[in-house]
Parts: structure tokens; sequence; C-alpha cells
């Protein structure tokens, strides 16, 4: 624990002219008010407050604030009054102490509204005094620190509510290197497998690129140098919990970030700023798109910088932020920057203070809010400060919060998983726009219905929230439920007049354990979904029943691409093309004389399930899958039982078609191509298109063996780094 002689050595560091009679005052009254009581680390709880009067020194604070930080749960956790502490300190620091105690049992119906009213009155204290909210995130920090040792059922609710609150109040009001610390704090106990892998990753490129960061910092401050410019330059990592929340809010993975690393660039003056930009911008290219001037245009959060992109040495992308001391100063202490002492002269109870445009804006956001009662409070002062969030409203006035990039479709299941399952549009501020437009603050949304709708499954690679999400993929199992239900019993019935047995669902029922399913419905849900074969249901019901195939000749594929079939119960196919001698390619359950072709663009491929649509020029198989399918969703009487036969099938490839969204540099296509070739397979076709300034989209037909074959390399294709996305086309 940190000695009493500790604390005011470091105060004095920044604060020559420190108090420290009051300073030894209150570390004592604070150890003798707590006296023998212990954390849950077992160390002494004083230790606690103790911590949170060091952190504040980092910042250089006020002596009042120090002593308010050794004082801060003495009224709350001890029997000190606040009557003591007004006696022993006077009433600025008496009030400091009152405004971070929190209140007292109270006859709250909910912990939530309890919570709210805690909340509502320490922003109103902070907003009476800013240094109220120095020490309450110094206490909140500590506690982050200290975290394990806390039971495991309070961890999560603490680290939430730092996420939810703390940190966004913090970067609210500039203090970033707080809120940093705070939300990796929280990440890594929130999720610690995605921070782990997140850390090791980061500690992987920092050996694998710390020469070229070197050099590049070295070219760097040569450059302004030589331009006669005085700099600073210091490299900039990216925080874990940023590049998570970055990596989920834009799909993309960890290799695609290009700002994990950027270099500050610190000058003296603006006029500086302006011309170190003009360096960089003459001495290398820039990139279009990537500058932002917030020193013509502050922040809310007084946040003041120049962020600019160029190709810098060694053709890399280098993120540039350029400010001048001052401006860091503010970026890294926000508010706390704004104490300013001076160098002689002048008390330690007296700091020049110039209000900063953060706090005046809290302030006055709270004033504002402060006649409503406290869960209304809560609600609308994360509207107007945490934007990491969303709030809109529905036409009544009902507030509904999201998170950022949020969309209508998210917002009609906020609401009610009626209103989004039946959702078909929306209006959002009166004016008809699509489902799929992301919201922002202040926003009215009126979602239009359709009574018995079913939400499509392209949705859930839409919406952000998980609620949304679970409730899309519910319903589509039901509707997809209903869908192979009918098309499983239309299948059955087939199979057993192929079989020249009589189908009745009494015999069915008796043979359910036979085939591990629960009902009749779900065996018919099994069939038409492909995980029972209508043979095996028959066999269930008829254990002597056995199956004839036949073999038909081979035939050749004729010019619009049909194969040309001779009437059989079951046909096995050979491959067109093939000589006499070719090996058979089993198809099984096509009992008409016409012609049979695959459907283009996904093509299916052996081992997967498959299913015959009839159309006028005859069969086209699917697989399963296939959006296309959803067309004669209202015609089961076309639909038809195939299958594959992959007992002693032939050694072949078959085509398929994949789509490949590459990274928009050299090497990246033939990655793939080498990849694919290893596997086995074969690149038969391909074509480009531009997708964005930063990626290609590639169809390539490509010739694999069966599903499993396919999938192989499709997961070995996912794992490459100039790979964003990879797919099977939709046939």
């Amino acid at each position: 624990m940190m000695r009493q002689y500790e604390l005011v050595d470091r105060v004095r560091r920044y604060n020559p002219h420190t108090n420290e009679d009051l300073l030894n005052r209150a570390y004592v009254f604070a150890m003798k008010a707590h006296g023998s009581q212990k954390r849950a680390s077992g160390d002494p709880y004083f230790s606690h407050p103790l911590e949170v009067a060091a952190i504040l020194t980092e910042f250089k604070v006020d002596d009042a604030t120090i002593a308010a930080a050794m004082l801060h749960d003495t009224i709350e956790d001890t029997t000190v009054t606040r009557e003591d502490v007004d006696k022993a300190f006077g009433e600025e620091i008496g009030g400091l102490v009152d405004g971070l105690t929190k209140l007292g049992k109270l006859d709250f119906v909910t912990r939530h509204a309890q919570q709210a009213e805690n909340f509502r009155k320490l922003l109103l204290a902070i907003a009476d005094d800013a240094r109220v909210l120095l020490v309450k995130l110094a206490d909140r920090l500590h506690n982050m620190r200290t975290l394990q040792f806390m039971p495991e059922t309070k961890r999560a609710r603490i680290a939430e509510d730092t996420l939810d609150i703390y940190a966004p109040l913090a970067g609210r009001m500039g203090m970033q290197s707080m809120r940093n610390e705070l939300e990796d704090l929280a990440f890594r106990s929130l999720m610690p497998d995605a921070y782990e892998l997140i850390v090791s990753r980061l500690e992987g490129m920092k050996a694998k690129n710390g020469a070229i960061i070197a050099r590049i910092a070295a070219e760097l401050t040569d450059q302004f140098a030589r331009r006669g410019i005085k700099v600073e330059v210091k490299g900039r990592q990216k925080q874990p919990y940023s590049i998570w929340r970055k990596m989920e809010r834009r799909s993309i993975a960890f290799e695609q970030l290009s700002d994990i690393y950027g270099f500050r660039i610190l000058v003296d003056t603006v006029a500086d700023c302006y011309a170190a930009v003009g360096v960089a911008h003459t001495t290398w290219p820039s990139v279009p798109g990537r500058f932002k001037d917030y020193i013509s245009t502050p922040k809310q959060n007084d946040y003041r910088s120049i962020h600019t992109t160029v190709i810098g040495p060694g053709s890399q992308r280098v993120e540039l932020q350029i400010r001048t001391h001052e401006m860091h100063e503010v970026a890294e202490y926000g508010i706390a920057a704004h104490a300013i002492y001076k160098d002689a002269g002048t008390s330690a109870d007296a700091p020049v203070v110039s209000e900063s445009r953060a706090y005046r804006g809290l302030r006055q956001t709270i004033e504002a809010l402060a006649s409503d009662d406290s869960e209304k409070f809560l609600e609308h002062t994360k509207l107007e400060l945490f934007h990491d969030q969303v709030f809109c409203f529905t036409p009544k006035g009902r507030l509904i919060a999201l998170p950022r990039g949020a969309t209508a479709i998210d917002f009609a299941y906020a609401v009610h998983t009626d209103v989004g399952n039946s959702a078909v549009g929306a209006k959002i501020n009166g004016r008809i726009a699509p489902l799929i437009s992301e919201l922002h603050n202040g926003d009215e949304v009126l979602i239009s219905r359709a009574e018995g709708g079913s939400p499509p499954a392209a949705w859930d690679s839409v919406v952000v929230t998980g609620r949304a999400r679970a409730a899309i993929r519910r319903a589509t199992r039901e509707a997809a439920k209903a869908q192979f239900g009918g098309l499983g019993r239309q299948i059955v019935e087939r199979a057993f007049e192929r079989a020249g047995k009589k189908f009745a669902e009494a015999k069915l029922k008796a043979a359910l354990p036979r085939l591990a399913r629960a009902s009749i419905d779900d065996v018919f849900i099994g069939v038409g979904r492909g995980e029972i074969f209508s043979t095996d249901v028959v066999r269930a019901v008829f254990p002597n029943f056995k199956e004839e195939r036949k073999a038909g000749p081979a035939v050749p594929l004729n010019e619009s691409g049909w194969f040309g079939l001779p009437k059989a119960a079951d046909l096995v196919f050979r491959v067109p093309g093939e000589s006499d001698a070719a090996e058979a390619l089993p198809l099984r359950g096509i009992d008409f004389d016409t012609p049979v072709r695959f459907a283009p663009k996904g093509g299916a491929v052996p081992g997967e399930r498959i299913v015959g649509i009839r159309a006028p020029e005859g069969i086209v198989i699917y697989p399963i899958h296939s959006p296309a399918l959803v067309d004669y969703n209202d015609h089961p009487e076309l639909w038809l039982d195939v299958r594959w036969d992959l007992e002693d099938a032939p050694n072949l490839l078959y085509s398929t078609q994949i789509v490949v969204t590459l990274l928009n540099e050299p090497g990246a296509l033939g990655v793939i191509a080498t990849t694919i070739g290893e596997y086995g397979a074969n690149i038969d076709a391909i074509s480009s298109s531009a997708s964005g300034a930063d990626f290609r989209r590639f169809v390539i037909d490509l010739q694999v063996r069966d599903i499993q074959h396919l999938n192989a390399v499709l997961s070995e294709l996912r794992g490459k780094s100039v790979v964003n996305k990879v797919e099977r086309a939709s046939g």
C-alpha cells in the first residue's frame, strides 16, 4: 500500500504549492474511518481510496480533489457523516464527497430504479462540480483493475456498467486514456477469449512489423526536420476493444484493418499543424477520403487534431494524427487538462480552470433533464451522452434504444417479435424508407406490417441486434419446417407408391423408434430436409423391403444442356461426353422419360441433398439450399425426391460455382489459384468485377469431387489473409 509521503510527493511534482497539511489530514481521517475493513482481495479497505487518489495525480488535479478521493467512501461505508466531513475539511470537500455517495436504502421497487436514481444523483453532482466526475472515473478504474477479486456473479454487471456508462462518459469528457483502459478491462472480463485472441494477434504483428514501424517513424522525423518543422513522432497502437468493435461493426477480419498502427505528429503551433500536412501530402501520396480536420471543427468533447492517411515508406498505409502538444494533452486527459497551475504565487486550492466545451455541454444537458423522473432521466441522458447507441421513437413516443448501425428491422423486433416477423416496410420521420435503412438518434419509425408474413432468411445478415437475429432464425426454422413437412409427406407417399406398398400413418407411427423420430411430422420434415431418405422410411415400415435399381445407358449432353433419359424407376447416369467405358454417375429417383440437367451457378455435387423440379423442358436438379427453390414453394407437385448414390461412385470432378472477394493487391488471385490447386480442385472458368476501391469480386467455376471436398476448399480459402469473403454462388 502506498505511503502517506509517497502520495504527497506525487502531488508536489506537478504542484509545488500543494497543501501538505490538507492531504495528510485527509489520509489519516480516511484511514481511521475505514479501520479494519477489508476489500474482497483481502487488502485493507483504505488501500482503495488511496489508489484512487494516486490515479488522479496522473491527471494533475487540485488538492481538494485528491482529498475527496481519499474520503470518497467514508460517508457511504463508515459511520462518518456529511457534517463530520464538513467540520474537518470544509463544505467544498464535503460537497464533493457527498456527490460521490450513493443513496441510502430507500424503498425502491426495482434495482433498475435504484441504479437510475443513483446515476441521476451522481450526474447532478457532476453538473455542479466536474471534479466529482474525475473522482468517480478514477474510482471505477481502480475497481476494474481489481475486478478479479469480486464474486463472479458481480463481475459481468460491473463490466457491463463500465462499458455502458462510465467509459462513454470518459470519452464524452475527452479523457481518452481513461476510456481506453476502462473499455479494455471490461472487454477482457466480458469476452476473455476474444480479448486474448486480439492481443496475441497484436503481439505477432508487432514482432513482424517492428522494424518497418521504426523505419517509418525515423523517415517521418527526417522529412519534417528537413522542412524546418520541429516535431515529436509517437507511435500509436489501436486498443483491443476498439479493434474488436470495428471488426464487429464492419464485419471485417483482423487483417483488413488498416489503422491498427498510426503515428502522432506533435508540433508547437497550429500553423505548424497545417505546414506538417503540406509536408506529408507533398512527400507521400495521400489516400482519398481519409482527411479530417478537427482543428477547424473540433469534436464535441474538445478533441482537436488533423487526421490524414498517406502511402508512406515501403508502400505502407500510414495514418497520421497531427496536433499541438496542448491539443495532445486535451486529447488524452480531457476536462482534467483544463486545470492549469501557475508556477508560483498560487495557492494549491486555487487552480486556474477554463471550462471546457465538453463539460459545459454535459452540464447544460443534465440541467435541462433534471426535472425528469429517475428512469426517464437515465434514458434521456444516455440519449444525449452515449453515442455508441442510437435512440429512436415509435409514433406514440416510446423510446427504443439500439446499437449504432441498427436498422429499421432491428427497431421492429425491439418493439415486439410479432412486429418484426410481419414487417414489410417502414416510414422514418414520415418518409417511406427501406427496412434495411440505418437509423440515427431521434428518428421516429413507423413499421408497416402484413399479418401472417415471415421474415426472409437474408435479414439475418443485415440486423445487428441479437434479439432480431434470434427471432429471424427461429421464424426461418418454423417456415422451413412448414415447407419441408409438406414436401416430405409427398416424397414419402410417392416412395410407398413406387415400392408397391400402401401408405398408412398408423403403420408409420409404429415405426417411429426405428427412425429415431418423435412424431410423424418430424419424419416428414426430416425427409423434406434431406436428413432421412424416403426408402429408409419404407424399410422402417416394411423391414423386408428391398429396393431394386437399374442402370441406364450412357447418354450424351444435347445442345440445350440436357441429358436425354430413358424411362426407368431408378436411373443411373453416365457422365456426358465420356466413352462407353466411362464410370457411371449415379442419380436415383427419376422415373420420367424426360431430359434432365443441373441448375446453373450453384451446381449440385455428390454428397449434398438434391431436389428435382419438373420444368417444361424436362427436370432440373437443384441443391436443397438453392434460393431458386423458393419460387416453387407453392407448387409441391413439381418436386421430385432425387438423390445421389455414392456407393461405387466414380472418382470424377463435378462443377459448381463460388464467389470470392479479395483484397485488391498484387498476388491475391495467385494465392487463391494455388490454394485451389493444392487441394486437388480445378478452376474451369473465372470472371471478376470491382467491389469498392479495395476489393475485387471473382466468380469461379470450380470442379470438385464431392461436398466434403468443396467444403475443405472453402474452409482453406477463408483462412487466407487476402480473402474478405468466400461463398457458394446462389443457383
